[in-house]
This record gives structure tokens, C-alpha cells and sequence, in this order.
């Protein structure tokens, strides 16, 4: 590397270091390591997330019902993140093919979600054991349930949360780090919702533990912000929906690329059942108005809005950055934009309000 080149990453560095952007490995901020490289080598990433996992990047792939599957998170895996598969569908008999699947795809790591309000199988903790998967994350209900259990086995568990409260208890319950999401995010939401820049760096004051954040990731841009508020990884739903390897009907994935930043829908805030935010469609709409009296109810056919392309079949979960997206693309394109502009934006933010 020439004189020049390292001259001007050492001013990066020491200008982000001024401004609280680097930190020590102990504490829940940017923890990241830049390698020596030519300047066409990519950011090497080296943190709490990446040594845990053991992936190249702090990437995670959102554990959608149905959607993340082999296809899918094979995908992420071999981009350098850490695919996951779910198990929220219920269907068992198909997570042990896929899993079978994921080790023909890839040699690289990936990991199993566990959504704790959807397990209808009493045994969910010995079959994520018997995978032989080294990394789980818990979601949707108690961390004290599988955290034990699972830590026991010598799993990394990661738990979902929406409030700092529910981050301290899973920091209580003993779990290696946080999914911290948004109420932007698409999906299943706590139903006093709070905005991922509220949430993230509350949660990382008052844990030590690492963070992914999610809801509202998308980007370079969305990466650097979430790391300049003391993640160490992202977490990403819709804009996996929207890549070229994912399952979903066209129909979805175009929809989310025609949708404004104000074309979702927060739905079923009082219950009964979960809050959740979705797509807006006209069953959506309607729904906002008058929610229905079973919103679960209303997935019984949401195979035939995945897989099958009628948008008014059942309810499709995605966030606000559908509003950011605008081209399917293949999942190691995206990563590799992601990384390019997170790289950018830190260095650009570090020559733009150097100090004298």
C-alpha cells in the first residue's frame, strides 16, 4: 500500500476514533478492524459478531416463515453472512431437508431460528441440537425457555428484542448477544413499537453484550449508521425478500419495489395476537381500519400470497426500507455494495468533519 493511501486511512481512523466510533472490544460500539490492502481489496471486518459466527461479514439474514430456506440462506452464507433457517412455519420434516440441503450448498456457517410463539414441537430444542448447528436465534417470547438448554448443548444464542426491557432480561437469561429491532421493520412487532435510532443505542448503553441491529437495514448507509450506534452487525428482512434467490413470488418482490416509504401498514396494535407491520394492499388497508378478529387467521392462506403471487391471499410482511429498494438483485451483489458503501460512508463521514 502506498504512503498515500495509508496517510489517509490513519487520518479516517483517527478522526472516527475522536468521534466515538471506535471502541474497545469489551464495549457495544464499531468494533471493526481495516486490514492492509490494495484499493480494490474489500473491507476486512474483524469484531465480536464475526468471531462468534465465524462469517467474513456481520451480516445477518432475517429467519422469515417459509422464506428462509437453503435457497435463501445458502445464498447469504456464501456472500460471507450468516444465513439462518426457520422453523416458524412448524413444518419440521421440511426444516430437516433443508438443513440437509444448506450443508450441500455451502461449507460456510449458517444457524436456526427459534420462534418461541410459533414451536408447536415440544422437542424444538433437541431438534435445533441433533442439526449439529452452532448458532441459534430465539425470538417471539421468553429467553429463559431455550437459552439454558441450548447454551448447555455449546450453541451461540443471540435473542430478539424490541424494548430494553426485554434486553435485559435476555442479558439476565445468560444469551451470548442481542437482535435489537425496530417497530420499522416488516414482520411481527411488539405493539408499543419503537424506532430503531431509539431503541439501538439504548440498548447498547445499558448492555455490554453485541448487538445486530435490525429494521430499517438496507444498505452501506443504514450499516454505518446502525454501527456509529454501537451494533456490530445488521440483520436483514425485506430487502432479502427482494433479492434474486429469494423464494417469493415475483408478484411480491415487485410490489416491494414499486412501494413508497409510506406503503406499509402497522396492523393488530390492540390484538388480540401479535402487532404486525406488512405491505400496504387493499386487504391491508382495510385491516388498518378495521383490524380483522383473528389476524393469525389470516395467514392460513399465505402460501398462496408467497409462492402463488395474490398480494390479497394473505398479509405480506415488510418493512418501511421497502421504500429504499429498487432492483432485485443477486444476494452476493448486494453484500458486496453494502460493504463498498459502508466503507465510503466512514471514510467520507472521517474526511468531512476532520477536526484541525
Amino acid at each position: 500500500m502506498d504512503a498515500e493511501h495509508d496517510s489517509e486511512e490513519a487520518d479516517v481512523l483517527e478522526v472516527l476514533g475522536a468521534h466515538g466510533f471506535l471502541s474497545t472490544p469489551k464495549s457495544c460500539e464499531l468494533n471493526l478492524e481495516i486490514s492492509e490492502r490494495t484499493r480494490d481489496e474489500a473491507m476486512r471486518f474483524e469484531n465480536r459478531i464475526t468471531r462468534m459466527l465465524g462469517v467474513e461479514y456481520p451480516i445477518l439474514e432475517a429467519p422469515m416463515g417459509w422464506i428462509a430456506r437453503s435457497q435463501l440462506a445458502s445464498a447469504v452464507s456464501n456472500a460471507g453472512g450468516m444465513g439462518i433457517i426457520e422453523t416458524s412455519s412448524g413444518e419440521l420434516d421440511a426444516i430437516r431437508v433443508e438443513i440437509r440441503k444448506m450443508r450441500a450448498l455451502t461449507e460456510k456457517p449458517f444457524g436456526v431460528n427459534i420462534a418461541q410463539a410459533f414451536v408447536r414441537d415440544p422437542d424444538i430444542v433437541k431438534f435445533v441440537i441433533d442439526q449439529g448447528v452452532r448458532f441459534v436465534t430465539t425470538s417471539a417470547g421468553d429467553p429463559q425457555r431455550y437459552c439454558a438448554a441450548l447454551k448447555e448443548a455449546g450453541l451461540t444464542v443471540f435473542h430478539v428484542v424490541p424494548s430494553l426491557k426485554a434486553a435485559m432480561r435476555a442479558v439476565d437469561c445468560g444469551v451470548d448477544g442481542l437482535v435489537v429491532e425496530g417497530g420499522e421493520g416488516g414482520g411481527f412487532k411488539n405493539p408499543r413499537e419503537v424506532a430503531t435510532m431509539v431503541l439501538l443505542p439504548l440498548v447498547c448503553e445499558k448492555t455490554g453484550v453485541p448487538v445486530v441491529a435490525a429494521g430499517g437495514m438496507v444498505d452501506g448507509k443504514t450499516m454505518a449508521a446502525a454501527f456509529a450506534l454501537g451494533a456490530e452487525g445488521i440483520q436483514m428482512g425485506t430487502r432479502m425478500v427482494s433479492s434474486a434467490e429469494s423464494p417469493v413470488h415475483d408478484n411480491w418482490k415487485q410490489a416491494i419495489l414499486k412501494a413508497q416509504e409510506t406503503d406499509t401498514v402497522f396492523l393488530n396494535r390492540f390484538g388480540p395476537g401479535p402487532a404486525l407491520r406488512a405491505l400496504r394492499t387493499e386487504k391491508t388497508t382495510r385491516f388498518e381500519k378495521e383490524p380483522p378478529e383473528n389476524v393469525m387467521g389470516e395467514f392460513r392462506h399465505a402460501l398462496d400470497l408467497y409462492f402463488g403471487g395474490d398480494m390479497e391471499a394473505s398479509i405480506a410482511l415488510s418493512g418501511q426500507v421497502a421504500g429504499r429498494i429498487d432492483a432485485i438483485k443477486p444476494v452476493a451483489q448486494i453484500f458486496r455494495e453494502i460493504i463498498a458503501q459502508f466503507e465510503e460512508t466512514i471514510a467520507s463521514m472521517g474526511r468531512k468533519y476532520a477536526t484541525s
